[in-house]
């Protein structure tokens, strides 16, 4: 019905005979996803979705998360039933065949390199607002930001994403101890951004609460879908979990659980605080993120607006009056930010690692570095394409596209659960979602409503890629795939990735 399909004991064997050391427990894990979930979806993308919605953006992250919750069910069952690197593409080959699971990894190839880029633009707006508030530098916008967002090139954001790629192909290694510390940096920062600025909440703020109506909320919501998305990179790491029938779901939902909380407490802060109304233009129309006229409004208020701020938590801290604070969140978001571009990396490299194994992707991609032994073509490949979308194009942009990308890996993983289920109703399941004829439809009707909420450009771009996508299968990957010729063993010219050089994610 599907194609080439890989079988789940045949995934299950390459892995074993090729696999990743594994080290991760549930706790690891989860600090694993809150790590990648908090990151520049709540730092900055509060003020993208404040000119969406309005305050209206806290039903618009109830949406994304209710969304994310019902996927990650789904997510929960195939981790912990194919405890392997690869992710939906792994669980895609594995129940719905070689196409789907060829254009499901080319949709994570998209999401992993462009989050990172839209990282980079975050950590990029705090870095300068900080320098310029701590040393009173005022950098020309025409190097701190792209061409769609009033500027020429944003220098900050391109280096910081050098940085990481020149760190991964070192094969820097992230202890769990810096990792429990860049995470409690982060919540740290966010619990006292919702201390200070609860108890000053003003209701009239919340008013009107909806001043683009639904249309404006379910945009925002399928921007907010950014700040969620972290969690799927957990299951990137199945293959290097311990237990990971027990540790998966923990890690996946426990993540998930904890980062919506926060996600709440800090927009209720910023909407009753500093408010959150779209920017109407000269004649009354409302200002769409990312564009000259909303850049030119920002301007000519000197940045006096959450939904033009760069640093939107920081800003608010500054406004409400603890300046030093405001200083605070910018710092930790300047040192935890760039675990959060390490990470989107880090996935990228997994991603192409499995496909490169399956024979779809050349060995190359999976070539060693002979001093670092790290997996150094593809890593370097990939700083290069992270970079060029930092420097070009605003973090709205960046994100926007890198959900769409994701909305249609999670609809592929809903879908695998429900066609596993009949296929192969025996198969013993560690985790089970729970109302899965229920749950499943729902993840998938709630991806694509958010998808189609995106804008119409970045679902132009999507089918684009997704175009180029079957380009490259039908002239390359099909006559290439090791399922298609009869041999799913793992080739001894395969290159593996040594243990030593995967840097646990935060």
């Amino acid at each position: 019905m599907f194609g080439r399909v890989k079988p789940l004991d045949a995934i299950l064997a390459t892995a074993e005979k090729k696999s990743l050391h594994r080290s991760l427990g549930a706790f690891q894990l989860t600090m694993l996803g809150v790590g990648a979930v908090i990151g520049t979806g709540i730092f900055v993308l509060t003020a993208e979705a404040a000119q969406k919605a309005g305050p209206g953006m806290m039903v618009s992250f109830i949406i994304a998360g209710f969304v994310c919750a019902v996927a990650a069910l789904c997510y929960a069952e195939m981790a912990a039933m194919v405890p392997v690197s690869g992710s939906a593409y792994t669980y895609s080959y594995a129940v719905m065949g070689e196409l789907v699971a060829w254009m499901v990894g080319w949709a994570l190839i998209l999401e992993y390199a462009i989050a990172a880029g839209a990282v980079s633009v975050g950590w990029s707006g705090y870095m300068v607002g900080w320098l310029n508030t701590s040393f009173h530098l005022d950098i020309p916008l025409t190097l701190v930001r792209g061409p769609f967002d009033g500027g020429v090139i944003n220098l900050p954001a391109m280096a910081i994403a050098g940085l990481i790629t020149w760190l991964l192909v070192l094969g820097t290694k992230e202890s769990a101890t810096v990792n429990a510390v860049l995470v409690a940096i982060k919540i740290t920062a966010l619990s006292l951004f919702v201390a200070l600025t609860l108890p000053v909440i003003q209701t009239g703020e919340f008013v009107p609460f909806a001043p683009n109506g639904f249309a404006g909320i379910s945009g925002a919501a399928a921007s907010i879908f950014f700040a969620y998305v972290g969690f799927d990179a957990v299951s990137t790491a199945a293959e290097e979990t311990k237990n990971p029938q027990r540790n998966m779901p923990i890690g996946l939902i426990g993540s998930l659980g904890i980062c919506t909380v926060f996600y709440m407490l800090v927009a209720a802060g910023v909407i009753g605080t500093v408010g959150a109304q779209p920017m109407a233009g000269p004649n009354g129309e409302i200002l769409s993120p990312g564009t000259p006229a909303l850049s030119a409004a920002c301007a000519a208020i000197q940045d006096n607006a959450v939904v033009c701020s760069k640093e939107a938590l920081a800003w608010t801290l500054r406004v409400v009056g603890y300046p030093f604070v405001g200083w605070v969140v910018g710092a930790a978001a300047i040192l935890a930010l760039p675990s959060v571009i390490l990470m989107m990396m880090f996935g990228q490299t997994r991603i192409f690692f499995v496909m490169s194994r399956d024979g779809l992707l050349p060995e190359f991609f999976s070539k060693i570095h002979p001093r670092f032994r790290t997996p150094h073509v593809i890593t370097i490949m990939t700083g290069m394409f992270v970079s060029i979308f930092a420097a070009f194009f605003p973090v709205g942009l960046l994100a926007d596209v890198s959900n769409s990308g994701t909305l249609f890996a999670f609809a592929a993983v809903s879908v695998a659960v429900i066609v596993l289920r009949r296929t192969e109703p025996t198969r013993h399941r560690p985790f089970r979602t729970p109302a899965v004829n229920i749950v499943a439809p729902i993840s998938i009707a709630g991806c694509i409503y958010l998808f189609c909420s995106l804008s119409a450009v970045t679902i132009q771009l999507f089918f684009g890629w997704a175009v180029a996508g079957l380009v490259v299968y039908y002239t390359y990957s099909r006559n290439r795939s090791h399922v298609g010729r009869g041999t799913v063993e793992v080739h001894e010219t395969d290159a593996d990735i040594p243990p030593q050089s995967v840097p646990p994610i935060s």
